[in-house]
């Protein structure tokens, strides 16, 4: 089963529990993918150390970090070459951060946790 539990039917996501944002299955080992949520997109990141969510737009020049090439808890973005440590969200060599969200796998699916700073619209 594929797709994004949170996504289908979601006209407002209450950020009081955790809520479902996709299934473990969809986020191959080794990569990361694009999660539609409400009015952002979140990239999702499945390493040896666990999974890990960020703010998806790189914030040099927006570059879509689920595409970025993922080794030792980094992604790097596939526009221009910068690293951000998913454990913290800092881009690497750079004054910059990328917003990190606490994630919870249970039941087969990846859950987002309340209090990570996702606001809703």
């Amino acid at each position: 089963m594929s797709g994004n539990p949170a996504a289908a039917g979601t006209a407002s996501v209450t950020m009081r529990e955790a809520i479902p944002i996709c299934f473990v299955d969809d986020v191959p080992f080794g990569e990361g993918r694009s999660i539609a949520l409400v009015n952002r997109r979140i990239g999702v990141f499945h390493t040896p150390q666990g999974f890990f969510a960020i703010d998806n737009d790189c914030p040099h020049q927006g570059g879509p970090l689920s595409d970025g090439i993922v080794a030792d808890a980094c992604v790097t973005c596939p526009l221009h070459g910068r690293r951000i440590d998913l454990t913290t969200g800092q881009v690497q060599g750079h004054d910059e951060q990328v917003k990190r969200y606490s994630l919870e796998i249970r039941d087969g699916k990846v859950w987002l946790l309340p209090g990570t700073g996702f606001q809703e619209p």
